[in-house]
């Protein structure tokens, strides 16, 4: 190829390159004119989150002080609507603390609670051993007279708990139907308790 040839084929090539510059910067006008009109029509009051109303009415009117105004009105929507959404993420951080202590305190109240009852279930199964050994100790004709006073149910729950040699001798000297009502309450505690 000779080099006029190789001319000629490169000022074409700056041209058609030339002409792409210039189509992309008259479409890049185009866009930011469409885009100050839509920053400058779009509402003030739209709500934090709501997408952008976008503009129809593209004229070419637009010059740089009105592109410039707009982008300014577009990044004070965008400033407010940071600060909004900063407000809610520091009121729920705030809530967040709030719940976080609350079941730190309903945590610490339970387990005082569980202290408290087990401090009190002791407490009353120290109570009951104490009285349980004292009927034990007691003469069994005297333990007798006294558990035919009490109901079955209350009888026998200390006679359970006896020694199996102090139980049978005060039951020997209980009334028969007193004895018996006993001995089927004791038979039948555990009846209901699953086998499996």
């Amino acid at each position: 190829m000779t080099k006029r040839r190789l001319g000629r084929r490169r000022g074409t090539l700056h041209l058609i390159g030339g002409l792409m510059v210039a189509s992309a910067l008259i479409r890049m006008s185009s866009t930011g004119v469409a885009f100050a009109e839509s920053a400058v029509t779009a509402p003030e009051s739209q709500p934090a989150g709501a997408p952008m109303q976008v503009a129809t009415n593209v004229t070419n009117e637009a010059t740089p002080g009105t592109l410039l105004a707009a982008l300014q009105a577009r990044e004070k929507q965008l400033a407010e609507r940071e600060a909004q959404f900063e407000d809610r993420m520091q009121a729920l951080r705030v809530a967040e603390f709030e719940i976080e202590e609350q079941l730190a305190a309903l945590v610490a109240a339970e387990e005082a609670l569980k202290a408290t009852i087990a401090l009190a279930d002791s407490a009353a199964e120290n109570d009951l051993a104490r009285l349980t050994r004292v009927y034990e100790n007691m003469k069994p004709k005297d333990a007798a007279a006294l558990f035919e006073q009490m109901t079955p149910d209350f009888a026998a729950g200390f006679l359970g708990l006896m020694d199996p040699v102090a139980a049978a001798n005060i039951m020997t000297l209980m009334e028969p139907g007193s004895a018996y009502s006993i001995s089927a309450v004791l038979a039948g505690r555990n009846a209901t308790v699953p086998t499996q």
